[in-house]
């Protein structure tokens, strides 16, 4: 566990060295925190530094007031970076992560070496579907969500196969703070990143788990089709966060697209 001081908010972040290679940089998606990423971890091939940090208002990490932008997000990214002096890394974010990784990569191409988009895309829905959200939290809170959000992050296998594993993701999604969860969604509602996705000229692998509630594989893949370098990769039997059910298979097309790039 790290902390800095980002202005007047605490970032909670960290900062682990393997031995040799690239630094990774990883963003997690909404109502997580970084520990979504501990069983993908062990099984990365040529890493040598993994930095990973919660969003405002998720984890440790504090929030702000509500509402927030990608923009914003995407500069507290760009917080954790400036504050480890990480100045060429390889960059992954799945969901609202990956719309945040998309932001800094479009904004800073030259410090990221490759991206690595997993369940998201330039725009995740639309307003009213955020807009009826963010009113239901107001009313029932994130318990009152929560159900229906392990649905869409979980395959009915995991759900029904790891009742204790669920459960213990569904705290953490309850226990986010609900203004930086509203706030996310508010970002989300409001970003059409799609022209500069569009523009950004890296090796980028597009990842999608095949049963994803909340981005569609369609949704995903057609990503992947406007960028200019993109491959698109599907992880069977995974929700929307292949990390936490398909680690090793995550790691297979992660491994191979940063091998077969030249990456590590």
């Amino acid at each position: 566990m790290a902390f800095f001081k980002h202005g007047s908010r605490t970032i909670h972040y960290s900062d682990r060295r393997h031995g040799d290679g690239p630094t990774l940089v990883l963003a997690n998606s909404l109502g997580t925190d970084f520990r979504i990423w501990d069983p993908l971890l062990p099984h990365l091939a040529g890493i040598g530094r993994v930095v990973r940090y919660d969003k405002r208002g998720h984890g440790l990490s504090d929030a702000a007031p509500a509402p927030y932008s990608i923009r914003d997000l995407s500069d507290d990214l760009k917080a954790v970076t400036d504050h480890l002096g990480l100045e060429h890394f390889l960059l992954g974010g799945v969901s609202i992560g990956g719309m945040i990784a998309q932001d800094y990569a479009a904004r800073f191409p030259s410090q990221v070496n490759g991206l690595v988009c997993m369940d998201t895309a330039p725009k995740i829905g639309d307003a009213q579907l955020w807009q009826d959200r963010m009113d239901a939290i107001a009313k029932i809170g994130l318990e009152g969500i929560a159900d229906g959000v392990m649905e869409r992050w979980f395959t009915e296998s995991f759900r029904t196969n790891f009742p204790a594993k669920t459960a213990g993701w569904r705290n953490l999604l309850t226990r986010t703070t609900q203004v930086g969860y509203v706030g996310c969604c508010a970002a989300i509602r409001d970003a059409d990143l799609t022209e500069a996705t569009r523009a950004i000229p890296l090796p980028t692998l597009v990842v999608c788990g095949g049963e994803d509630g909340a981005t569609p594989p369609a949704l995903v893949e057609a990503m992947a089709d406007i960028m200019p370098d993109a491959r698109y990769v599907e992880i069977a039997g995974a929700g929307h966060i292949p990390s936490l059910e398909q680690p090793e298979a995550l790691a297979e097309a992660m491994n191979s697209f940063f091998k077969g790039r030249g990456l590590v």
